[in-house]
This record gives C-alpha cells, structure tokens and sequence, in this order.
C-alpha cells in the first residue's frame, strides 16, 4: 500500500516540475489552491481526477488525499489557507482570470508564509485582495469522475485506453456483458452526467494533455475521437472560453 504522506499545513509558495513530474499521495490539514501558471496540472483523488490549464485552478479542500502531475514543463503555484473562502467540502476548478493569475504568482513568489501566516502591510492588502477574488472565481466543469460499479469502470477504462472509439453504449455494454440502459442509469448515478457528457469530458482531458506535451491540434483532434479538427475547436472553444491554440500561452 502507498505511504500517504500527512502535512499539518498545505505549503504557499512555487515548485517548478518538469513534465512528467508529479507529487506522491497526501493530505493537509488546511485548504489549499494550486495553479500551473506555465504548462498544466492534473488532481486525482478517489473520486476522480479534476484538470487545470494556466486559465484555471484547483480548489483542495482540508483532509482530501490528492496526488498532483504535471503535464509540460510546469510552474506550480500553491496558496495554502486556513479558513475556506469558497465554502466547498469537495474538489473544483476555478477561472482564473488575468488579476487572480497575477495576485496568485505575485503571493507565491514570497515563498514561506501561507494562509495562516503573517498577513500585515503590504503582504496582508495583497492576501486580502487575493481572497476577494477567490470569492468571485466561478466554477468549471473539468472533473472527470470514476466509476465505481465493476460493469461501468470498465467501460471507461476502454475510452481511457482509447479516447477516440467512438462505438455506442449499446456496443460497449455488449463488450463488458450488461445493457446499454443499464449502464446509463450507472453513468448518472454514479457519474453525475450522461454518457454522451462523460464521453466528451474524457476526450477534452485527453486533448489537454496531448495538447500540454506539445502535439498539434490535428493531431489531438484525432487521437481523441473528433471527426475534424474544426470540430474539435469548436468543442473546446464552447468548454474553455479560448481555442486549443492558446491554451498555453496565456
């Protein structure tokens, strides 16, 4: 069994990591923001696996246990706090938008004092700030959850294999020996959204991580299942605001 690591505080502060990269199982006692300003990063826990860009961040909620790995060369900013800004008991990406990235990096770039720590002066109105926007930041949907159920995790770890099968549920069900209804009352029991939905999360999560190691939007299109790449820009541009083509560069 993985040791999980314990930590009385989530660490504030920046931790380069190259792509590949990752931190091991742990928990924290305390909240915690982690934003890849340059590459992307990825959070799994056992409820699945939440994916973030420059323009988002993940929420950690005290307690959760969490593995971090990076995608690209990535420059990892963590903001840890003591009290919960956002009022969630449960992992979330959050919009990052240009003020947020430049309070989260400037805060951060002072390594050594985290939520709990000293916050007058300068530091405090900066910290002060930082949480008013924490407040504001809206909610994405870039969690992939995990199927619990033997018949549906299945499923998905075919897609997972291969994003780009685009057989139907009915065709995969026969695959893993149930029915096509069957696993789409476990989709959204269980997933929290249909198979049509979960499907397109997947693939969006695939192209980001292709996209993050430097793969042509061509390319990323295909691997993941769209039939073109216009189409896949479109499906990107409506989930994240911005096309595949400046995912990172922003």
């Amino acid at each position: 069994m993985t040791e999980i690591r314990h930590l009385s505080e989530a660490p504030t502060g920046r931790r380069p990591l190259a792509p590949g990269a990752g931190i091991g199982a742990h928990r924290h006692d305390t909240h915690q923001i982690v934003y890849a300003c340059r590459g992307m990063l990825s959070v799994t826990t056992g409820a699945g696996t939440w994916v973030a860009p420059a323009s988002r961040a993940i929420w950690i909620p005290a307690g959760t246990v969490h593995e971090h790995r990076a995608h690209g060369d990535t420059d990892l900013r963590l903001v840890g706090l003591t009290d919960n800004p956002l009022g969630l008991d449960r992992p979330a990406v959050l919009a990052v938008g240009p003020l947020l990235r430049e309070l989260i990096i400037a805060y951060t770039t002072d390594d050594g004092a985290g939520g709990g720590g000293d916050h007058g002066g300068e530091r405090g109105r900066l910290w002060a700030v930082l949480l008013d926007q924490l407040r504001r930041a809206p909610e994405q949907p870039l969690h992939l959850p995990t199927a619990q159920d033997p018949r549906l995790a299945a499923v998905c770890a075919i897609l997972h294999r291969d994003p780009a099968d685009g057989r139907t549920l009915a065709q995969l069900a026969g695959q893993v020996g149930t029915s096509d209804r069957t696993l789409a009352r476990l989709c959204r029991r269980e997933l929290g959204m249909s198979f049509p939905q979960w499907r397109t999360q997947l693939r969006l999560h695939h192209a980001l991580l292709l996209l993050a190691d430097g793969a042509p939007v061509t390319t990323v299109a295909h691997r993941c299942g769209w039939a073109s790449a216009s189409a896949f820009i479109d499906v990107f541009r409506r989930a994240f605001g911005y096309t595949p083509g400046r995912a990172f560069t922003l």
